[in-house]
């Protein structure tokens, strides 16, 4: 799902969008008495120069001329920043494993006409490759960041499975030779390239909606990390991470051509010379990897 990885700062500004402050507005006091002027110490009467956000910023500072809170922003922010970005990348990963082994089985097809019921494309579950792709790997030396991970990998897996669970062939023409073939069986032929939206699901809004997308991977997040973050930072990340995945979905599923599907069939009227022709009657698909090629 190449569009993915190029729209990693959607991510970023939606969890700017939630104008989460450092430090964390739940526990955060501005001092009074005799620690204020002490604590509140300006840019410039500091020996120490904040760290500076090497790209969108993500986090409000409590206030912002003390140089501890602007460091503190920018390095909490790159390290969400990091995730969210590996997150894009290990989605992109698990959907280019996904399409290696997905297939279509079961078609009917009568003519050039084929139906597919619920449960017609079949393909493994996204879940351990998201959470072992490449870029996740340094993430999962520490517990925090690998519930993270897993949390991405087990949403995204469970709104990818709704969708693909009720993904139907409508009465599409894919085979418009088995409308009147010279034969008395159709041999193994490709279907003509449609995109995948065409195949219809009751259950699309699973993937091109964040909010279903990030409900899942909040409801997959380890209860007692969720917690520890009173500040619902992770809910902002999810928020980012499904925003970018549903947009390449969304644009994903027009792009995405299904070919090579191979159709075969009887056709029971042939009878030369009276009738040398005649359409499939009755006829099924090979069901083998490789058929969301493109």
């Amino acid at each position: 799902m190449p569009p993915l990885t190029m729209i990693k700062p959607l991510a970023h500004v939606m969890f700017m969008s939630k104008m989460l402050k450092i430090p964390t507005s739940a526990e955060w006091q501005q001092p009074a008495g005799d620690a204020a002027p002490q604590y509140a110490r300006m840019l410039g009467s500091d020996p120490k120069l904040p760290s500076i956000d090497a790209g969108i910023p993500l986090f409000i500072p409590q206030n912002p001329i003390n140089p501890y809170h602007l460091d503190s922003k920018a390095k909490v922010g790159q390290g969400w920043r990091d995730f969210m970005d590996a997150a894009c990348d290990a989605i992109a990963y698990g959907m280019l494993q996904w399409k290696l082994q997905a297939k279509f089985q079961n078609f009917m097809i009568n003519g050039p006409v084929v139906a597919g019921t619920p449960g017609c494309l079949d393909g493994p579950e996204l879940e351990n490759f998201i959470k072992n792709a490449p870029s996740f790997a340094p993430l999962q030396a520490k517990d925090a960041a690998k519930k993270l991970c897993e949390a991405v990998a087990a949403g995204t897996s469970k709104c990818f499975k709704n969708w693909q669970q009720m993904v139907t062939v409508p009465g599409l023409p894919l085979y418009p030779a088995f409308a009147a073939f010279p034969g008395p069986m159709a041999p193994p032929m490709p279907c003509i390239p449609m995109p995948i939206i065409a195949y219809v699901s009751g259950m699309i809004a699973q993937l091109m909606g964040p909010m279903m997308l990030q409900q899942e991977m909040i409801n997959a997040y380890d209860g007692g990390m969720k917690q520890k973050d009173k500040d619902k930072q992770h809910e902002a990340a999810f928020l980012g991470i499904a925003t970018a995945a549903s947009l390449a979905f969304t644009m994903w599923m027009p792009q995405q051509q299904v070919m090579l599907v191979m159709g075969k069939g009887q056709i029971p009227t042939f009878a030369p010379p009276y009738v040398p022709v005649g359409p499939v009657v009755m006829g099924d698909n090979i069901a083998a990897p490789g058929h969301a090629i493109a």
